[in-house]
């Protein structure tokens, strides 16, 4: 069997209000479970394939200045 975990992501969240999806990246973030990671890749990959390169560069600073 062949799952793609970003396909199965996108679907469960077609539809998502935006506090569905905020309580699903904040919660993510306060489980202890690593198995939410993958989801918030997804996430992620949605964003910055929609960001301008201003915003991208934005985006790379803050996580610069996060991991200094």
């Amino acid at each position: 069997m062949n799952i793609s975990i970003k396909n199965h992501i996108m679907n469960n969240f077609k539809g998502a209000s935006i506090d569905d999806i905020k309580e699903s990246i904040v919660s993510s973030f306060n489980d202890k479970d690593e198995i939410t990671l993958p989801g918030l890749g997804v996430f992620f990959k949605i964003v910055w394939n929609k960001c301008s390169d201003d915003e991208k560069n934005r985006i790379l600073d803050i996580l610069k200045n996060s991991l200094s």
